[in-house]
């Protein structure tokens, strides 16, 4: 004879006592506290390393580089972008005047170093080549040069020839390399624009 067996009663679920917390102890609290101060004040020394060795924030205040970087634009690039490499013709980089130590100047590398500028009839002649420039909003005007750059430097122009006061108006007419910032790749304000 086959016994039924009945399934025995599974245990009730037994809830959880309600335990309060225990209070913090006062070495408890100063352990937390530290540890939270510590958390924020490595948030902030990253950011103050990022802003100062990586980051570069600069603003055009001028027509210089329009059509590409219009007047009062704010721009972002990098401060490392040429730690491990040097700059390239076409480059837009951020730099100090030669001129003006102190301001600072946003405008493309045209003439690398040991090269020869000329421009001739609005034509920029590289080492006696022309050079094809298709940034610039309207043909240049005017004759300038030859400028010889010296090793260690650059020759820099905005991309406004028309109104640019830029290397071939300079006293000193080269940017040396530890004159050079970073370059320069966005534009964040008034708008958000990809420029180099």
């Amino acid at each position: 004879m086959n016994k039924e067996t009945k399934p025995q009663d599974a245990p009730e679920a037994v809830p959880p006592e309600n335990k309060e917390k225990a209070p913090e102890t006062p070495q408890e609290k100063k352990k937390r506290v530290l540890k939270d101060v510590a958390f924020y004040a490595g948030i902030l020394l990253a950011a103050f390393l990022l802003w100062r060795f990586v980051l570069l924030n600069a603003q055009v205040p001028t027509g210089s580089m329009e059509d590409t970087i219009m007047a009062e634009t704010r721009i972002m690039g990098l401060r490392c972008a040429y730690w491990f490499s040097e700059p390239d013709r076409g480059d837009i980089v951020v730099f100090y005047a030669p001129d003006k130590k102190d301001t600072l100047y946003v405008k493309r590398v045209i003439g690398l170093p040991g090269e020869t500028v000329q421009i001739i009839d609005g034509q920029t002649f590289i080492d006696g080549k022309p050079l094809f420039e298709e940034y610039l909003p309207e043909p240049m005007e005017g004759s300038y040069g030859p400028y010889e750059v010296p090793e260690g430097a650059y020759f820099m122009m905005g991309d406004n020839r028309n109104h640019s006061a830029d290397a071939r108006f300079w006293d000193n007419h080269f940017v040396y390399k530890d004159a050079i910032i970073g370059k320069a790749y966005f534009s964040y304000w008034p708008k958000l624009k990809w420029i180099s």
